[in-house]
């Protein structure tokens, strides 16, 4: 008789490798007295950055207040703040009724899939994703359908096949800009192509956003709901990555466009949220001074600031590896990076992880796991200094040297 407790069968379809097996052997590795160089996570504080003193400060100062449940959409002030900062980007027409404070954006999608969702219903989410997308629409009972963002296009969207995708039974379109893992900043007549259909289909636009601020050079960062008016758009952020203060917990999701539409969409959402109690209070009183304070983000993603620099470092070693190639990434804090031609039919983006860890001890994230039809890329971060990611380039072209 066997007697081993089955999983749900929900969990089946759900992958998180970015925390999967391959992290499991490195922090063994670690457990062994080895160091690893972890790059499968984007996570600042990590690598040096710190949150604003302001921040802190600001949460220091409220904690007496803290100590109770909030509202369950969170406190006013920080709805407020992020009110505020919806009306400086040309969105109006929201109130602070229309913004939930939730323990990161993770919750949040999680939250707002679980009110929308009937068992079979479809959501469209980019290829290549952040998986929590597909694996949160699989817990929710829906059915991802992949749109690709290809490569050979420098991972824009293919409105296209959007737009063949869009049947009876698709209830949201999943749009992540600035892309996570790709680094792919989406042009406006791409994000207006996108919108029409999702208000000609009447279905709900998810805008995951959490980078908004984070882009180089001449990229130009739209907010996705800058372009709905008749349709309903839900905008995801957050203090994690912009302001390096991802223990914090807190992110919010705002609807706007047209709110007539989605107030029973609203009232489930309450609802949700209300059955968890609250998010995490001391860091939401970190939200006003975060979204009203000196935005030090944009010193960092200048030429001379550390986040532009590691990126061009980054860029610099891809290109003069005779194995590596890639899109430079535009926004966000990652590298999607392409194994040469050279490698096909021998070592696929998981034999290539694997072999870095066992052999170079880097754990990097293979690109199929990021739900990718193709098997020839991977994701770092780019925080790591400089000087490290020299090291970590040097270990990666060792290796594929033995294998070329």
């Amino acid at each position: 008789m066997n007697d081993s407790l089955k999983t749900s069968a929900a969990l089946h379809d759900v992958k998180y490798e970015i925390r999967g097996q391959l992290a499991g052997q490195a922090n063994e590795l670690e457990r062994r007295g080895y160091e690893v160089i972890s790059l499968n996570i984007g996570n600042p504080g990590l690598f040096g950055f710190r949150t604003p003193e302001t921040m802190r400060l600001a949460m220091i100062e409220n904690l007496s207040q803290a100590e109770p449940y909030c509202h369950q959409k969170g406190i006013f002030p920080a709805r407020e703040a992020v009110v505020m900062q919806q009306q400086d980007r040309g969105i109006h027409g929201v109130s602070a009724e229309e913004v939930f404070i939730g323990n990161g954006v993770s919750e949040l999608i999680d939250l707002s899939l679980r009110a929308l969702l009937n068992p079979g219903d479809e959501v469209l989410v980019p290829s290549p994703d952040y998986p929590l997308w597909s694996a949160a629409v699989s817990l929710n009972g829906g059915v991802p359908r992949y749109y690709d963002c290809n490569p050979d296009n420098g991972f824009q969207p293919d409105v296209k096949q959007i737009k063949a995708l869009l049947g009876k039974k698709t209830r949201a379109i999943v749009v992540i800009n600035p892309n996570n893992p790709s680094g792919a900043v989406y042009d406006r007549a791409t994000l207006e192509a996108i919108v029409n259909l999702a208000q000609t289909c009447n279905v709900v636009v998810l805008a995951d956003e959490i980078y908004d601020q984070m882009v180089y050079d001449d990229a130009e960062f739209i907010p996705m709901a800058t372009l709905m008016d008749e349709g309903v758009c839900l905008t995801y952020s957050g203090l994690s990555k912009v302001y390096r203060a991802c223990g914090y917990r807190v992110g919010w999701c705002v609807f706007s466009g047209n709110l007539d539409a989605a107030s029973e969409y609203i009232h489930g959402m309450e609802l949700l949220a209300a059955l968890r109690l609250c998010a995490n209070v001391p860091g939401q009183w970190a939200v006003q001074t975060a979204l009203g304070g000196f935005q030090s983000i944009k010193d960092l993603v200048q030429p001379g600031g550390r986040l532009y620099q590691q990126r061009q470092a980054v860029i610099d070693r891809v290109a003069e590896s005779p194995y590596l190639s890639m899109h430079a990434p535009m926004g966000a804090m990652y590298a999607f990076i392409k194994l040469d031609d050279q490698f096909d039919g021998q070592l696929d983006d998981r034999a290539f992880a694997q072999a870095l860890l066992e052999d170079k001890h880097v754990l990097v994230a293979p690109g199929s796991s990021f739900n990718t039809s193709y098997t020839d890329h991977f994701r770092i971060t780019t925080l790591p200094d400089v000087d490290t990611i020299n090291v970590v380039f040097d270990r990666i072209d060792a290796l594929l040297g033995q294998f070329a």
